[in-house]
C-alpha cells in the first residue's frame, strides 16, 4: 500500500484530514504546504470553463490538469477525479484508470457511487489501483438543484449499505457530499476508513472544499462554502498597481530593464 494512503488512514480518530482541490502548479503548490490530499477534481469543469455539469468534463481534461498539479505537489495524496462516463464498464474503468495513473503519476482515483459501480471498483482494486469513494450528492448525476442526502429512511438505508459496501471492496476513504449531519456521523463512527466531508457536517474525519471557493476566487453560493479569504481583492489592487504605473510610465524603470 502506498505510504501517503497509509498516512491518511492512520488519522481515522487521531486528527482531522485536510483535502484541498487544485487543478494547476501554482495552487498546487501552495496547497501542498497545508493539505494532506490534493484532489484534481472535475469541478474544473464548473471552476474554469463554467460548464453547467461536470458530464461535459473529458479525460483529456482531468489528465492535462493533473500533470500540472503533479509538478506542484511534493508531499501530499494526489487523487483524481475519473470524469463522467470513463468508467461505466470495468475495463473501460481499467483502462481509463490506468491511463490516469501512467500520465499524471497521480496516486490515486476517485469514482462517484456506490453499489452500481461496485464491479468497476472491485476490478480496479484487484488490478492493484487505489480507490476513493464518493457518496450522498453524486455531481455527475446529479438532476437539479444541490440537495442533501440522507433524509428519507430509504435514502439513510442505502447510504448506509454502500458505504459498509465500499469499504469491503478496499476503498481507502470515502467522500460524503451533503449527506446530513446525523447520517455522516452515523457512517463515520461505523467505518474502519475515513470519511471526507463536503456540507456533511464535522463529524467527518476530514474536510474538502473548491480552492478556488474558499479563498473568494470562484463567485460559488452553495450553502457548505465559506471563504476564507477574498484574494481577489489582493489581485485587484496588483493588477491596478501595475497598470497605474504602466500609464505612468514608472515601470519599467531602469531597475527592470536590461
Amino acid at each position: 500500500m502506498n505510504s501517503k494512503i497509509k498516512k491518511v488512514l492512520k488519522k481515522k480518530k487521531r486528527s482531522k484530514i485536510i483535502c484541498l482541490t487544485s487543478y494547476s502548479k501554482n495552487i498546487a503548490e501552495e496547497a501542498d504546504k497545508h493539505a494532506d490530499i490534493i484532489l484534481v477534481g472535475d469541478s474544473l469543469g464548473s471552476v474554469l470553463y463554467n460548464y453547467d455539469t461536470t458530464k461535459k468534463v473529458t479525460l483529456t481534461n482531468m489528465i492535462e490538469h493533473s500533470k500540472s498539479v503533479r509538478l506542484g505537489v511534493k508531499k501530499s495524496l494526489m487523487v483524481v477525479d475519473m470524469p463522467y462516463n470513463t468508467y461505466s464498464s470495468k475495463n473501460l474503468a481499467l483502462k481509463n484508470a490506468k491511463r490516469i495513473i501512467k500520465e499524471t503519476k497521480c496516486d490515486a482515483v476517485k469514482l462517484e457511487g456506490g453499489k452500481k459501480i461496485i464491479r468497476q471498483i472491485k476490478f480496479l482494486i484487484k488490478n492493484k489501483i487505489p480507490v476513493m469513494g464518493h457518496l450522498g450528492l453524486l455531481p455527475q448525476t446529479n438532476k437539479g438543484k444541490f440537495k442533501s442526502k440522507g433524509g428519507s429512511a430509504k435514502e439513510k438505508k442505502q447510504l448506509i449499505k454502500d458505504s459498509l459496501l465500499l469499504q469491503e471492496c478496499g476503498v481507502f476513504s470515502i467522500v460524503l457530499e451533503c449527506v446530513k449531519t446525523s447520517l455522516a456521523k452515523q457512517i463515520t463512527e461505523k467505518l474502519k476508513i475515513p470519511t471526507i466531508g463536503i456540507g456533511s457536517s464535522a463529524y467527518c474525519d476530514g474536510q474538502v472544499l473548491v480552492t478556488d471557493d474558499l479563498i473568494g476566487l470562484n463567485n460559488t453560493k452553495i450553502k457548505f462554502v465559506k471563504k476564507f479569504i477574498n484574494i481577489k481583492k489582493h489581485i485587484n489592487l496588483g493588477l491596478k498597481k501595475f497598470s497605474s504605473e504602466v500609464r505612468s510610465q514608472k515601470y519599467p524603470s531602469k531597475k527592470y530593464s536590461y
